[in-house]
């Protein structure tokens, strides 16, 4: 049988997101940076004239509006407006290149671009951004190109805004890419407002609490969460750069009691030399997903910090699905229970669902999936089935439906027959002090089918060990698992949603077993 969260009863109007906070108090802090700070009121009024702006530079409900932005307020505001215009906000990963940019215009046919003049150099390198409909809006820079701050400023001639149906497409965000092309995931107004909803009711916000989403608000976790909070009247903080200073300077000066941060960001964060114990005194919650919690940053947090990291697990296909219970039991090294409004099938490889404790593939279900990946029908219908969505992880579920993350089912590594979860040799290699980062993958082997192969970066300034004392440290944790060869590189290739880029690895290692072969 499934397993179920609790109830949800309906979606958030993402028409009426900012209405809480208006009627609460209007003249208080909607969202704040360290150099902008918004009203409720003034949030509202700047919104929807960017909305009535851009309708009026010929753009109509259902166009795709991209964007390549940095974090800002400015970017939250573009997103209001977008859904009060009817139009598809299309954030594009702010670390893409120019291939990688004319992929996503390509996909969805965008009619126009908000990027920062930062980014200049690289669109000229780009076929497309300079083709559009409608052309580019400039942010950061006051010259010929139209400008983002007039459009926020500029009274609008009309201010006629449309009603989106529910079944109107909202948002489209790119994955990873980690098994092929980025794909565009498409949310529509129904199922964006059915995401918001369960995460209001994950998070359990009193109207003192003050968020910070301390990732990048072009991916689904901080545009979602920072979203989410507005709706529930909660002020909202957003960090320009997730690098330590900044984050630390906001957790100083703005004392937000929620934190969420992507774990190779935190554990970062909490080796940073200037974080103390004071830095963390308002929260009341820490918040990580996207990626395993090791057992190293859980320590390491809870010795800086004072409170424990509750873990959740979300993709862009479905939000936020579970999370440790903000008032329950936190079950350390869990990736907790179900969201409000989801249902979850623990299947083996002939779709079977599976026992109590045995590890099996996560189909999940609920008014938050995704309607399908943008003009990719053939994708849509690998992910979706019957209504159920693979998503292709490897979890395990326990006698009081708390969930286990075993790793992606591309990623598991099969020695000798043993499945090896990739995550489980990286937390025992990070757990040493000289190890600062690591991930793992298989390499081909004729007679065992996969090894185990570990890069790492080392921690500036620790002693360096050698890799035979590095294996025998790992193997002293995790035994067999345990990799048989570690290569150092001088940084992490990290993918476009700020995770170990495994698929990456995996090319080295792959190219590197061909080069000693020859």
């Amino acid at each position: 049988m499934p397993i179920t969260g609790p109830p949800l009863e309906k979606p958030v109007l993402l028409a009426d997101i900012l209405k809480i906070g208006l009627e609460s108090n209007p003249d208080a802090a909607a969202i704040v940076s360290s150099d902008r700070s918004w009203t409720w009121r003034e949030l509202d009024a700047a919104s929807r004239r960017l909305a009535a702006n851009l309708l009026a530079l010929g753009l109509k409900p259902g166009d795709r509006a991209a964007s390549l932005m940095p974090n800002r307020t400015d970017l939250v505001i573009y997103y209001l407006a977008c859904i009060k215009a009817g139009l598809v906000a299309t954030p594009l990963n702010y670390r893409y290149q120019a291939p990688e940019i004319d992929h996503a215009l390509e996909v969805t046919s965008a009619s126009i671009l908000l990027a920062h003049a930062e980014r200049d150099a690289d669109l000229a390198l780009s076929k497309l951004a300079g083709q559009l409909p409608l052309g580019r809006i400039t942010y950061g820079a006051a010259d010929d190109h139209r400008n983002f701050e007039e459009l926020l400023q500029t009274e609008p001639t009309a201010m006629d805004l449309p009603c989106p149906a529910g079944d109107a497409p909202a948002f489209i965000f790119f994955t990873s890419g980690s098994t092929g092309k980025p794909k565009g995931v498409t949310h529509t107004h129904e199922t964006f407002g059915w995401m918001i909803a369960s995460a209001i009711a994950s998070f359990e916000f009193t109207p003192e609490d003050i968020f910070l989403p301390a990732a990048s608000i072009s991916h689904i976790g901080a545009s979602l969460f920072s979203l989410t909070g507005l709706a529930a009247g909660i002020r909202i903080d957003v960090a320009h750069t997730i690098i330590g200073e900044e984050v630390l300077a906001l957790l100083a000066n703005t004392r937000p009691t929620l934190l969420c941060m992507l774990p190779a960001a935190l554990f970062a964060l909490v080796r940073d030399h200037s974080a103390e114990r004071d830095h963390f005194h308002s929260l009341r919650i820490c918040l990580a997903g996207g990626d395993k919690v090791s057992a190293e940053l859980e320590r390491e947090f809870v010795e800086l910090a004072g409170i424990e990291i509750d873990e959740t697990y979300g993709m862009s296909e479905i939000g936020l699905a579970t999370i440790n219970p903000v008032s329950g039991k936190n079950k350390v090294g869990s990736i907790g229970r179900l969201a409000p409004g989801f249902a979850a099938s623990i299947r083996d490889e002939q779709g079977r669902e599976v026992p109590v404790g045995t590890d099996g593939r996560l189909w999940i279900k609920s008014h938050c999936n995704t309607i399908g990946y943008w003009n990719r029908p053939d994708a849509t219908a690998e992910t979706i089935v019957d209504g159920w969505l693979d998503t292709g992880d490897v979890v395990r579920v326990d006698e009081e439906d708390y969930l286990w993350f075993d790793g992606r089912q591309k990623q598991i590594i099969i020695h000798d027959g043993s499945n090896i979860c990739p995550q489980e040799v990286e937390d025992s290699l990070v757990e040493h002090p000289a190890v600062e980062s690591a991930g793992v993958v298989g390499i081909h082997d004729i007679m065992h089918g996969e090894n185990v192969r570990a890069y790492i970066t080392l921690t500036a300034g620790a002693e360096r060990p050698t890799m035979a004392e590095l294996i025998h440290f790992s193997r002293a944790r995790v035994g067999y698992k345990a990799p048989e060869e570690i290569v150092v590189l001088d940084e992490m290739p990290l993918n476009a949603t700020g995770k170990i880029d495994r698929a990456l690895l995996k090319r080295m290692a792959e190219s590197r077993s061909l080069q000693s072969t020859n």
